[in-house]
């Protein structure tokens, strides 16, 4: 037992001192530390679809970008000279499996580019439908101000100017008055007298309380009647034969009064002379 104890001790430092003299003169690079090969030859997942360049360009791009680390090689052959001189065989770096592929052969598109193709294409189909309905709401809101402003402004300009001196809080009450008379006046009668006595005692309410107001709202009405050639050939037709009903009215009045007057003058010339064959 003693024997192999001290045989072991005696063998153990020798071994140790051939060890450490090992990893001295023949150092190496272990495998974690290593760089793949083929590590020019990789590509970002999401880049185009590229070809792969020669394994000489690709080399020299990197040899010429970063400093070329020292071959372990090259190392042992300064380090110990004497001892062993490489071989051009082990000189020579082995053949990886990368190089027997073709090197200008053009690469096809991977699943995972495939899959960020799909992906691309539905986000474009999302974002398309996504502006689309931003446009349409857009619009709606749009024309839901323009509509409100538009009617703002019809309102306020049916409004009399201050320089008229035309005010519609009492002039609506005179034409709502004026319309609840010819309700109560027509109340017993037909549906057609109901219907237009009302609306006419209001409207010539209007004309003359309110007559500025009135040219505000008939304007307006114009420019929507005007829309439609049929309705606005009507009411000129009606306003044309109302306004020549109106002159010959008129006229007609005029020559009963003229009338009028001429027999109230003769008649006044006959009694006076009756009075004064009298005296």
């Amino acid at each position: 037992m003693a024997a192999r104890v001290l045989l072991r001790r005696r063998v153990a430092a020798p071994f140790m001192a051939a060890t450490l003299a090992g990893g001295a003169l023949f150092p190496s690079v272990a495998l974690a530390e290593a760089l793949p090969q083929d590590h020019s030859l990789r590509k970002p997942i999401y880049d185009d679809y590229e070809t792969f360049l020669p394994k000489n360009r690709s080399s020299n791009s990197v040899s010429s970008s970063t400093p070329a680390p020292p071959s372990p090689s090259s190392d042992a052959t300064t380090i110990a000279p004497s001892l062993s001189s490489p071989s051009p065989d082990a000189a020579s770096p082995s053949p990886s499996p990368s190089s027997s592929l073709q090197i200008g052969k053009p690469h096809g598109p991977t699943p995972t580019d495939r899959l960020a193709v799909q992906i691309g294409r539905a986000r474009l189909f999302l974002y398309g439908y996504a502006a689309a309905a931003e446009d349409a709401v857009n619009s709606a809101v749009d024309s839901a101000f323009n509509l409100e402003r538009s009617f703002t402004e019809t309102v306020a300009s049916l409004a009399p100017a201050r320089e008229t001196g035309e005010r519609l809080m009492p002039g609506l009450v005179y034409v709502l008055v004026a319309s609840m008379t010819g309700s109560i006046a027509t109340r017993s009668r037909g549906l057609v007298l109901r219907a237009a006595v009302p609306f006419a005692l209001g409207l010539g309410a209007g004309w003359l309380v309110l007559p500025v107001t009135m040219t505000n709202v008939s304007a307006l009405l114009w420019t929507y009647e005007r829309r439609f050639p049929a309705v606005a050939d009507a009411h000129l037709q009606t306003r044309q034969s109302i306004e020549r009903a109106w002159h010959f009215a008129k006229v007609h009045a005029d020559v009963s009064k003229s009338y009028v007057d001429e027999k109230v003058h003769s008649a006044r010339e006959v009694v006076e002379e009756w009075v004064k064959q009298g005296k």
